[in-house]
């Protein structure tokens, strides 16, 4: 399917709403790789690593390089259209931003199960030190994980892949 039939479903929900500030509307255009890694991420349910968004893209016969799957991330990252997240290991995980924007989550360390959580006090606590230090475009980064309920159980008796069949 030609590029031109891809993309306006992906302008439509907003995925390349806005290009990168620091790139130029020519060096973002929605290539077919680039739409191949936004499909793919889209049909995730939760957050998911760039390593495991290529194996999805080799599986289904893709020639999408990794460097790619890589830099398109990292641009969606950049424009505001993915929130991220690390795992226990510090690798980034990605998944498409709600309609509503930018969110906070709590992930599970054992299994990765996560839940967006309300952060409007972190919010307002943000741009309280934003104004009370005189800065402008503060931008902030809030990591919450722990053990979700069905992880709890003992992890050591269960992989969570079990606790959670």
């Amino acid at each position: 399917m030609a590029h031109s039939q891809l993309a306006p479903a992906y302008w439509e929900v907003g995925i390349l709403r806005d290009a990168p500030a620091t790139q130029s509307p020519a060096s973002w255009r929605p290539t077919r790789q680039r739409m191949a890694v936004l499909s793919a991420l889209s049909a995730r349910a939760g957050f998911t690593s760039a390593q495991e968004l290529h194996e999805i893209l080799e599986a289904e016969g893709s020639t999408v390089g990794l460097t790619t799957v890589y830099r398109t991330l990292h641009a969606l990252d950049r424009s505001g259209q993915v929130d991220v997240v690390r795992d226990k290991t510090g690798e980034r995980l990605y998944r498409p931003r709600s309609a509503d924007g930018h969110r906070h989550y709590l992930v599970c360390r054992a299994c990765g199960f996560s839940t967006a959580v309300d952060a409007d006090p972190v919010e307002h606590w943000a741009d309280n030190v934003a104004v009370a230090m005189k800065f402008t475009e503060v931008e902030h980064t809030v990591e919450l994980t722990g053990v979700c309920d069905r992880c709890r159980v003992d992890v050591t008796a269960h992989t969570p892949t079990e606790l959670h069949a």
